[in-house]
């Protein structure tokens, strides 16, 4: 008799504790990461780049603010664009937003992911760890394959 009570309280308990955490997951952004992948660069080469689609699966609106890796000194995010027939790159100030339900695809000739000060070269058929941070929904860590240039 006590065993069935003490299955019942504990049953009642954690349906009443699952509502706020039910909760919290409907007002967190998920962000998912496809088709991720780093652009070959040389020995000596400064800088490098990486490309992915971003889809936020969640009820709210995210950025992604920034990112490290192992494998260069600072990892910002970038935008390509023609301003005056010149293509001119620069940072995406205050990160780069992720519409709730939304998707972003990073790409050669727009939005990357820059990696600045290469600590080495990045050698297609090779390895890159990657950290993505997002405003919201914290970081996201991720090991990227090296690819030749597309042609």
């Amino acid at each position: 008799m006590f065993n069935i009570l003490t299955r019942r309280a504990l049953l009642i308990a954690a349906c009443l504790a699952a509502p706020p955490a039910l909760a919290h997951a409907a007002t967190r952004p998920a962000i998912k990461v496809e088709n991720a992948w780093v652009r070959a660069a040389p020995v000596g080469a400064a800088a490098g780049a990486a490309y992915m689609t971003l889809t936020n699966t969640g009820a709210v609106a995210d950025r992604l603010i920034g990112g490290a890796s192992t494998q260069a000194t600072r990892v910002e995010v970038h935008e390509m664009s023609m301003d005056g027939g010149v293509m001119r790159m620069r940072p995406v100030d205050g990160g780069l937003a992720i519409p709730a339900g939304g998707t972003v695809a990073l790409k050669p000739g727009g939005y990357h992911i820059m990696l600045i000060g290469l600590k080495g070269p990045l050698s297609a058929g090779g390895k890159l760890a990657l950290t993505l941070n997002f405003e919201k929904a914290g970081a996201t860590r991720l090991t990227l394959p090296i690819q030749a240039a597309p042609k």
